[in-house]
């Protein structure tokens, strides 16, 4: 299988190649744990052409080729999880200000140290007492963002889980099969490990997740 197709924008037109055969499929099974999830919500709604040619996020950073490409096709699953604001630009939260939303206290409190480390985060589906969340930041070489695993099961966590929304969406697809011993077990992959420890030695000081006290 050639790189192209492994990455970025070629591994994103495989998923969506899926997702248009059964766009109302739950990405996630089964889906009695962490509830219907469909990829495409009714009919698509994507983000036109003149929209897609100006869209950056907040701090300024442009946006990922996989998730250029993914709004091209529909906005609703990123609508769906707040992605943005009435006005229709991007309403990223901090780390901190997300783990608030989703979770509650005290949890919010305990990850504001994370808060200038990761000031442009984005939900995700997925987990059912963890989150996934993609965290604007430095991108790798494929242009891409982290998706993030938060986890308070036992000690607060945040951890490095795919190199970008391309490979969690092939994930979730079942165009990648990962056997995630560990949240951060893509760092071992023989595709993808090399970008996930790009983004460890950009965002996590060279390690592969961060565990509380932060």
């Amino acid at each position: 299988m050639t790189v192209e197709v492994q990455h970025g924008v070629g591994l994103t037109r495989r998923v969506l190649d899926a997702v248009r055969a059964d766009p109302g499929r739950s990405m996630f099974e089964p889906a009695a744990w962490v509830g219907h999830t469909p990829w495409v919500d009714g009919a698509p709604r994507p983000m036109s052409a003149d929209e897609l040619a100006c869209a950056v996020f907040p701090s300024g950073r442009p946006l990922s080729p996989s998730l250029r490409e993914w709004l091209a096709f529909d906005r609703g699953l990123f609508d769906r999880h707040g992605w943005f604001a009435d006005d229709g630009g991007f309403a990223p939260r901090t780390l901190d200000e997300l783990v608030d939303d989703e979770l509650g206290a005290p949890w919010g409190e305990i990850y504001a140290p994370l808060a200038d480390r990761f000031p442009e985060c984005f939900l995700l589906p997925g987990g059912s007492d963890s989150r996934r969340v993609l965290a604007v930041g430095e991108p790798d070489s494929a242009g891409e963002y982290p998706v993030l695993a938060l986890d308070v099961d036992d000690m607060p966590y945040v951890g490095l889980m795919y190199p970008g929304f391309d490979v969690y969406a092939a994930e979730a697809a079942g165009l990648v099969h990962c056997v995630f011993e560990t949240y951060t077990a893509l760092a071992a992959d023989p595709v993808y490990g090399r970008r996930m420890r790009e983004h460890a030695a950009r965002g996590f000081a060279g390690e592969l997740c961060l565990e509380y006290p932060f």
